[in-house]
C-alpha cells in the first residue's frame, strides 16, 4: 500500500477595501516590500484596488480601510460582512472614525455652506455622522493608528493565519514611553495625550519630540479628569486636551467620555 502526501490547504482569499481616507493604510500593505513576498507565499490577494487590475468577491478575509460617511457605505460594508468569514478594519477612520468624524458635531447645513459656499451643485450625499466600521457590522479585528504600523499588521495577519487571537496593548502610550526611556513632553509643557492613549505604536511619536494624539484611540481605563489636571498643572489650557482627542476620537461613542470631563475644544 503506498501512503498519499495530504493535499495542500488552499491559501486564505484576502480582500482589501477602502471608504474615506487617505488610503495611506493601504499604501503601508504595499510598502511592506521584501515580506510581501512571503506573505504573498501565504495568502491570496482577490480584491485590492490599489494593487491589482483583477478583482473578485470570493474572499475569505475582508480588510477594511476608511469610514462610512455615505448612505451607499452603509450597504457596501454590509455585503462585504456577508461574504467575509473574517473582518479586519485598518486605520483610524476605520476603527475609530477618524479625521473624517472632526465634523461629526457640526451640522450637515453647515458644512454645505463652508464647503461648497452656498452652491447646491456638487454637493454629494451624505450620513449625518462619519462612523467607523463597527457602527454598522460585526468587525472581528482592529489593527489601529494613523497609518497602521507595518509589523503590527503582518503579526495580526499571522495570528489569524495560525488561529490565534492578535495581541492589543490595553495601557497606554505613557508605558512605552517610560521602556523606552523617552522623556515625558507633557512635563516640557507641549501637549501631549499619551496617558490616555492606546499603546501599540512603540511611543514612537514621543521618542522624535512630536506629541502623542492617540490615533489608535484610548487605552482601557482612560481618566480624562486627570489628563486636565495634569495641562492646567504644566500651564497649557484643559480644552487643548479636548482638542487633541477631537482630531481622531469624535465619534459620538467615543467623544461623549472625555466631552464630560473636559470643556469644549474652541474648533468644532
Amino acid at each position: 500500500m503506498t501512503s498519499s502526501s495530504p493535499a495542500p490547504r488552499p491559501r486564505p482569499r484576502v480582500g482589501f477595501f477602502s471608504f474615506a481616507s487617505c488610503e495611506g493604510c493601504q499604501l503601508q500593505v504595499l510598502s511592506i516590500e521584501d515580506q510581501l513576498l512571503t506573505l504573498l507565499g501565504a495568502i491570496e490577494i482577490v480584491n485590492f484596488r490599489e494593487a491589482i487590475d483583477d478583482r473578485r468577491d470570493d474572499y475569505d478575509v475582508a480588510v477594511v480601510e476608511g469610514s462610512l460617511v455615505r448612505p451607499e457605505d452603509i450597504e457596501e460594508i454590509q455585503q462585504i460582512r456577508k461574504r467575509a468569514r473574517i473582518l479586519v478594519t485598518i486605520g483610524a477612520c476605520a476603527c475609530l472614525g477618524g479625521v473624517n468624524a472632526i465634523r461629526n458635531k457640526r451640522t450637515l447645513a453647515s458644512l454645505a455652506r463652508d464647503v461648497y459656499e452656498g452652491r447646491q451643485d456638487g454637493v454629494f450625499k451624505t450620513l449625518p455622522e462619519a462612523s467607523p466600521v463597527r457602527s454598522m457590522v460585526e468587525v472581528d479585528y482592529e489593527i489601529r493608528g494613523c497609518p497602521i504600523d507595518r509589523d503590527e499588521l503582518l503579526e495580526t495577519l499571522r495570528s489569524l493565519l495560525a488561529g490565534t487571537v492578535p495581541y492589543v496593548p490595553p495601557f497606554a502610550v505613557c508605558v512605552q514611553c517610560t521602556m523606552r526611556g523617552t522623556p515625558c513632553l507633557l512635563e516640557r509643557g507641549v501637549a501631549c495625550i499619551g496617558s490616555v492613549a492606546r499603546a501599540g505604536c512603540e511611543a514612537i511619536c514621543p521618542a522624535f519630540g512630536a506629541p502623542c494624539e492617540a490615533c489608535r484611540g484610548t487605552h482601557d481605563s482612560p481618566n480624562f479628569e486627570a489628563l486636565g489636571e495634569a495641562f492646567f498643572r504644566h500651564d497649557l489650557p484643559r480644552y487643548v486636551a479636548a482638542e487633541k482627542l477631537q482630531l481622531f476620537n469624535n465619534y459620538k461613542e467615543l467623544r461623549e467620555p472625555w466631552e464630560k470631563a473636559l470643556p469644549s475644544p474652541s474648533i468644532t
